[in-house]
């Protein structure tokens, strides 16, 4: 790993953890207020990202995306948290609200990203001294850039409409009861249907447009 490589991921590492760890704990908070206490009451409404930590999807995964994309680009995510939709007084439309939560928090915090950069790192480069702005101003800009891509691509990727992805919850939300039931058979192999997606270059189609919109929209590059 070369030093440009070991920079990305630096600036890329916080920025991914803050975001898995919001998701996830976005779906606990939405569920605990719809009536399911399950993530709750098994610790999960914590904003400790230890807690939220998978080892392949928050470590390797990561990694092995920071060397085959070359230092380009580092995608992960965290350990699901539970919900339990018998909880809730309508669970299809309780578990499409929790499921919706995760994307939309990710979708605000890349605003939030935009805004910090636009409105508080960038003017203040222009005030600070040169070498405050290489060793401080420069590093934060990088994190807010890496956590705006990877927010969108987070929120992009997860509502794919392939349970158990969020979208996948959301659609079955959606669908009219008997069509619900039907789609959400094919849950057991959602996985195996996203890894297909993503292998042929289908994903691509659903996620790029979803991506180029919102990075236009906030205008980060």
């Amino acid at each position: 790993m070369d030093t440009a490589q070991l920079q990305r991921l630096i600036v890329s590492l916080p920025a991914l953890l803050i975001a898995i760890t919001f998701h996830e704990v976005s779906h606990g908070f939405v569920a605990n207020k719809l009536g399911d206490p399950t993530a709750k009451f098994m610790g999960r409404l914590t904003l400790n990202p230890l807690v939220h930590i998978d080892p392949f999807g928050t470590i390797i995964l990561p990694l092995v995306m920071l060397y085959m994309t070359d230092g380009r680009f580092v995608f992960g995510y965290a350990k699901p948290v539970p919900i339990n939709p018998m909880n809730f007084k309508d669970p299809r439309k309780g578990m499409a609200l929790s499921a919706a939560a995760g994307p939309v928090t990710n979708i605000l915090l890349a605003i939030a990203s935009t805004l910090v950069l636009k409105l508080v790192i960038l003017p203040l480069t222009s005030i600070l001294p040169a070498a405050v702005n290489e060793t401080v101003m420069k590093p934060l800009a990088m994190v807010a850039v890496s956590s705006v891509l990877i927010n969108v691509v987070l929120a992009s990727f997860n509502m794919i409409p392939v349970p158990p992805l969020d979208g996948g919850r959301v659609l079955t939300g959606l669908l009219p009861h008997r069509q619900a039931m039907t789609f959400s058979k094919i849950e057991p192999f959602g996985f195996i249907i996203v890894l297909a997606l993503i292998y042929t270059g289908i994903a691509n189609y659903i996620i790029t447009p979803v991506i180029t919109f919102f990075m236009t929209l906030l205008q980060v590059f």
